[in-house]
C-alpha cells in the first residue's frame, strides 16, 4: 500500500495542479464574459451570453471529449504533437493540456456569473461619482468597481474552487492520471477494491485542506468587517 500511496499523492499533485490553473484561467475568463454581458453593446452582450448558457448548459465531460477528441479530429492533430516524439509523457501532457482548456472553458462560464453578479452589486452612486471625477468606462470598472468586487465575489470563487476539485476525477475519461484514473488502475491490477477508501481520504484531506485556507482568507477580506 505504500507504493499506491505515492502513487496516488503524485494523481493528487495533478488534481490540485489542474484545479489551481482551471480556477485562475477561468476567472480571467469569467472577468471578461461578465463585462460582455453587461455591456450595453448588444452584439458582445448576446456572445458573452451565448457562451456562458452554451458551457453551463452542456455537462462538462462531453465537453472535455470534445475538446480531447473531436478538435484534434476535425483539425487532424494530436494533443500529443504539441510535445517532442522523444518525450514519454507526451500523450500525459497533451491530455493535461486538453483537460486544462476544456475546464477552463467551462469554469470562465461559472465565473462570468459570479463576477457580474458581484459587479451589479456595487451601489450605482459608486459609477456616479467615478463619473463626477471624470472618470471613463474602463478606469471606474478597473479602479472603483472591480476592486470592491473582489471582495464580494471571493467566497463563490472559493466555493468554485472546491467544486473543480472534484470535477477533476472526470479526466479518468481521458486516461489522465489523477487520483481517480491511479486508483482504478491499482484496482485493476490487484483486484482490491479497497484502494477506492484511501482515494475517497485523500480527495476529502485536500477538500478540507483548501476549505480551511479559504475561509481565513474570507474572513481578512469580509465585506462586513
Amino acid at each position: 500500500m505504500l507504493g499506491c500511496g505515492e502513487n496516488m499523492l503524485h494523481g493528487a499533485k495533478l488534481t490540485i495542479s489542474l484545479t489551481t490553473f482551471t480556477v485562475i484561467l477561468g476567472v480571467i475568463l469569467g472577468v471578461f464574459l461578465a463585462l460582455g454581458k453587461i455591456s450595453k453593446n448588444r452584439v458582445i452582450n448576446k456572445i458573452a451570453s451565448a457562451y456562458v448558457f452554451f458551457f453551463r448548459g452542456t455537462p462538462l465531460l462531453i465537453q472535455l471529449f470534445v475538446v480531447y477528441f473531436t478538435v484534434p479530429g476535425l483539425f487532424g492533430f494530436a494533443w500529443r504533437d504539441f510535445f517532442s516524439a522523444a518525450d514519454a509523457d507526451g500523450v500525459y501532457k497533451g491530455a493535461f493540456i486538453a483537460a486544462l482548456i476544456a475546464f477552463a472553458l467551462n469554469s470562465g462560464a461559472y465565473c462570468a456569473e459570479i463576477v457580474r453578479a458581484a459587479i451589479q452589486s456595487i451601489d450605482k452612486g459608486q459609477y456616479e461619482a467615478a463619473k463626477a471625477l471624470g472618470m471613463n468606462y474602463s478606469q471606474t470598472m478597473s479602479l472603483i468597481v472591480i476592486p470592491q468586487s473582489i471582495r464580494r465575489m471571493l467566497p463563490a470563487i472559493c466555493n468554485e474552487f472546491i467544486m473543480v476539485l472534484k470535477d477533476a476525477s472526470l479526466v479518468f475519461a481521458i486516461s489522465l492520471m489523477d487520483i481517480t484514473t491511479i486508483s482504478n488502475s491499482i484496482m485493476n491490477s490487484d483486484g482490491s477494491y479497497i484502494v477506492f477508501i484511501p482515494a475517497l481520504i485523500i480527495y476529502l484531506i485536500i477538500t478540507a485542506f483548501f476549505t480551511y485556507i479559504f475561509n481565513k482568507i474570507e474572513k481578512k477580506f469580509s465585506v462586513y468587517e
